[in-house]
């Protein structure tokens, strides 16, 4: 036998095993061509197995033969894990809020893709170069708990009140996508970044502390262990459902309107992603039109097309919590662009 053999045996187990995924690991759904794997900030799958993400992905595996593995965290964790893996990629679709999809289309973790349905999606809500687009629309919100606070807080103003001492408490800016987005309103609503910060300064006195998800607020709050803590409307309205006492408000400045700004569930294709037809399929059925009357009767949020108009009681209950609610619109360009020192700043008035 000629003395290449055993050389040519050896690098054909090493390309078995290469191609395996079984070099140095254990196999992974990276390993499996019928699965597709989704890293999300939280909000959109229900603690019963009730939320939006539930339905879609039941019905995209039932019409495809398609496993859907879940990963979830905070909008920032979920981009950073992407970018720790960028070498030996796990994550097929990211989802994720603002400005972290920005920041995940600018570190490079994102590949082309326009999904369909995509052309009824409003301009401010997809990249300009098709590498996100959103899913489910959704606006930043606060939640208070309405049995304990029959005289409940409407400012900013009335959150420094000591009443609230160790019963407030908002998600980590940098970390989580609601969390970031308090630092985004304060700074459109106190008018300036030495304002804002002087006014998060004041209410760290009664913030709890650090925490890296947002979803897990709510309970907190609904049985009274918390009095006030930050949201975003999707969540909190379907979280509501289940938890009576959860009430979602808007903080206005003191003698000011309330405000919010859209906070959507953007998704995009993970930059060599090793099922990328599957994330094509996946980010196509996520708008198509049922999956999108799907986002406001099971999601509690708002369709991310706009061809499509929600109906019913749900659809009457969150448009009626949006009115007279002024909208405005961040500069996300610039908040993802400065995103650390932003945060940076927060940390230095806040001590965390």
């Amino acid at each position: 036998m000629p003395r290449a053999l055993p050389a040519a045996l050896a690098a054909l187990t090493a390309s078995a095993l290469l191609a395996a995924g079984l070099t140095g690991c254990t196999a992974t759904a990276a390993d499996d061509p019928k699965t597709v794997t989704v890293y999300s900030a939280d909000g959109l799958k229900g603690e019963r197995g009730d939320g939006w993400y539930d339905r879609v992905f039941a019905d995209f595996e039932k019409e495809t033969g398609i496993t859907v593995e879940y990963v979830e965290g905070g909008s920032g964790e979920m981009v950073q894990r992407a970018l720790r893996e960028r070498r030996n990629t796990q994550a097929d679709v990211l989802v994720t809020l603002p400005p972290f999809i920005q920041q995940a289309g600018s570190k490079g973790l994102l590949q082309r893709y326009r999904p369909r349905g995509a052309d009824q999606v409003a301009a401010a809500d997809k990249a300009p170069d098709g590498t996100w687009t959103a899913v489910v629309k959704n606006y930043f919100g606060f939640v208070r708990n309405g049995k304990e606070l029959p005289d409940p807080p409407t400012t900013w103003e009335d959150l420094l009140d000591p009443a609230y001492k160790d019963r407030l408490q908002y998600s980590t800016p940098g970390v989580a996508g609601d969390g970031t987005a308090v630092v985004v309103k304060a700074l459109h609503d106190f008018g300036g970044r030495a304002q804002a910060m002087a006014y998060l300064k004041k209410l760290q006195a009664n913030n709890v502390g650090p925490s890296s998800s947002t979803s897990k607020l709510a309970p907190k709050v609904d049985k009274g262990e918390l009095l006030v803590a930050n949201g975003d409307v999707q969540m909190n309205y379907a979280q509501a459902r289940s938890m009576p006492h959860l009430d979602i408000w808007f903080p206005a400045r003191e003698g000011g309107r309330p405000t919010t700004f859209a906070l959507p569930y953007a998704a995009g294709l993970v930059a060599d992603a090793p099922h990328s037809a599957n994330g094509r399929k996946l980010l196509d059925f996520m708008l198509t039109a049922e999956a999108q009357r799907q986002a406001t009767e099971i999601g509690g949020g708002f369709p991310a097309r706009g061809d499509v108009t929600p109906a019913g009681e749900d659809a009457e209950a969150l448009a009626k919590l949006m009115r007279g609610v002024d909208v405005f619109a961040p500069d996300w360009a610039d908040i993802e662009k400065n995103l650390t020192s932003y945060v940076d700043d927060w940390k230095a008035a806040t001590g965390s």
